[in-house]
C-alpha cells in the first residue's frame, strides 16, 4: 500500500504551500483522493508531478539567430 499525503505535507515536500497545492488539484495537474474534507495524495502521484508536473518559470529565452 502506497503512502498518502495532506495537502499541507505535500506542500512542505514541494516547497510551496497548501493553497497552491490545492490550485494544483484543482486545476487537474495532481491526482488526489478526496476523504472527508481532505485531499490526500498519493507519494508515487507526488513524486511523478515533482519531476514532470512543475512548469517552468520566468520568460521563455529568446532564440539566437
Amino acid at each position: 500500500m502506497s503512502n498518502y499525503f495532506t495537502t499541507e505535507d505535500a506542500g512542505k515536500y514541494l516547497g510551496v504551500t497548501p493553497s497552491r497545492i490545492r490550485q494544483f488539484i484543482i486545476e487537474e495537474r495532481l491526482a488526489s483522493a478526496k476523504f472527508g474534507r481532505d485531499h490526500m495524495i498519493k507519494e508515487c502521484d507526488l513524486i511523478a508531478f515533482a519531476e514532470f508536473g512543475k512548469k517552468k518559470r520566468g520568460r521563455p529565452k529568446k532564440n539566437s539567430k
